[in-house]
């Protein structure tokens, strides 16, 4: 709390040194996904958590249809009128923030020009959905400024069509939804089918949660990510010529599976088995957690890891070394590549009395088998959309 009161003080100091307004101040965080990986696209549960690093937004009506954003941490700034005809931009980060503008407007929920400097502390590019941050944080800025009741499953949803229209990025609704509605010291068990959510206890005990960061860009990301999706169609058309009521493999199980194994090529048969068990994996973490059972989350983490590698094929030399060398720490319970996989991060759970003994070790034998200087961050589940 005293690191997000510091940022508002901050960001408010830097508003007054470029505008005259009084502004509001709106944090939207950041978030790691504990487990449930691959499963949205095809109607399953995952399990997110805020986290306790955001995007913050300073914003104040500007009197006139002038709109100025300004970007602190790379001194960079865009100016347009609110009644211009909005379409993507060359300079990146703009089109997070006109791409939900453009969501209001198709609403019919009327804006004025307006003066937003914002900043973040969530690290770019280790899979923490830096981008969801900034497009919650403004739309549930914009509502609490103009006084739009819009809710903030709304705001989830205004951000993720957002990213799909100005940014060109085909995400799912798990990074939006989490930033907007997380919950501090809890996770969000989300239904991807129905956006019904639930928030589990997220209680770590003696558990701190560790973020490592492969520093290996997600090159492969997209062009595989559309392969695992058709092949994992493949499997649900057979099993629709078998079995009534499979709109995704959410609803099959093994045994259905095992029945049209023959019908289907071997990767085919591995992605549609990682999917399954994996839907199985998230829900018992979820009971895991209601229960205070922190070893048995660690345990179905390791899990989704070798199912992510060996079965849907989406890490890469660098995550699986890190899951190695967590593996053989006692002090981490639970380790497993996190996000749409070929790089970015692994999430580990660690004695939170030896965290700074371990994460010296990890470094040293990163370090060691690839020649890169491993960056890591301590995470905790934070709080959702909140105006300060």
């Amino acid at each position: 709390m005293e690191a997000t009161i510091e940022k508002k003080e901050a960001l408010l100091a830097s508003y007054k040194e470029f505008f005259s307004e009084e502004p509001i101040v709106v944090k939207s965080p950041g978030r790691i996904n504990l487990i449930g990986e691959h499963t949205d696209y095809n109607e399953g549960f995952v399990m997110p958590a805020a986290i306790d690093k955001g995007a913050y937004v300073s914003i104040a009506k500007s009197g006139s249809d002038q709109c100025k954003l300004i970007a602190l941490d790379i001194d960079e700034s865009y100016e347009f009128s609110i009644h211009d005809t909005l379409a993507p931009v060359e300079q990146g980060w703009v089109n997070y923030f006109l791409g939900v503008i453009d969501q209001y407007n198709k609403k019919g929920l009327k804006l004025e020009g307006f003066h937003m400097v914002f900043t973040s502390d969530v690290p770019l590019g280790a899979g923490l959905s830096s981008s969801a941050a900034l497009e919650c944080s403004f739309g549930y800025a914009l509502s609490q400024l103009f006084g739009h009741e819009v809710s903030l499953i709304d705001v989830a949803l205004m951000g993720q069509q957002a990213e799909h229209n100005f940014a060109g990025v085909k995400c799912g609704i798990m990074d939006q939804y989490a930033s907007c509605l997380g919950r501090a010291n809890h996770a969000v068990l989300l239904d991807c089918r129905s956006l019904e959510h639930q928030y589990i206890p997220c209680e770590l005990g003696e558990y701190q949660l560790v973020l490592f960061d492969t520093a290996v860009k997600h090159n492969l990301a997209s062009s595989e990510y559309n392969v695992r999706r058709e092949q994992c169609e493949r499997g649900v058309a057979a099993l629709q010529t078998h079995f009534s009521g499979i709109h995704s493999l959410r609803d099959a199980n093994l045994e259905q599976l095992n029945q049209v194994k023959d019908e289907l090529d071997a990767k085919v048969y591995d992605r549609c088995a990682y999917v399954i068990e994996e839907y199985i994996r998230t829900l018992k973490a979820a009971e895991a957690l209601r229960h205070g059972d922190i070893h048995e989350l660690g345990e179905l983490m390791f899990a989704t890891h070798e199912g992510l590698s060996k079965k849907y094929e989406v890490s890469c030399k660098e995550l699986d070394i890190l899951y190695d060398i967590a593996q053989e720490n006692e002090n981490i319970i639970g380790a497993r590549m996190m996000g749409g996989g070929f790089g970015g991060c692994t999430i580990n759970l660690i004695k939170s009395s030896e965290v700074e003994k371990t994460i010296e070790v990890v470094v040293e034998k990163y370090k060691a088998l690839t020649d890169v200087d491993l960056k890591y961050y301590l995470v905790a589940p934070g709080d959702g959309a909140t105006k300060l």
